[in-house]
């Protein structure tokens, strides 16, 4: 296994065409990433406060059409 500077001083030989798919790449996985945390936060009723936020402010008449 390569070390991070292995790997950065990789990088930083890549063409201008690899390092931009590199860098979508690793933008896709932080992307995936955060889509596991809010399913796992959603599952355990973490972001419950959320929800109840909406539905207060929803019976108060505060929200508006987007």
């Amino acid at each position: 296994m390569s070390t991070v500077e292995e790997i950065q001083a990789a990088i930083g030989l890549l063409s201008s065409e690899d390092y931009v798919r590199l860098r979508r790449w690793f933008l896709e996985q932080d992307w995936d990433e955060w889509d596991r945390e809010i399913e796992r936060d959603s599952a355990s009723g973490a972001l419950d406060f959320l929800i109840n936020e909406a539905a207060t402010e929803k019976a108060k008449g505060n929200l508006r059409e987007l």
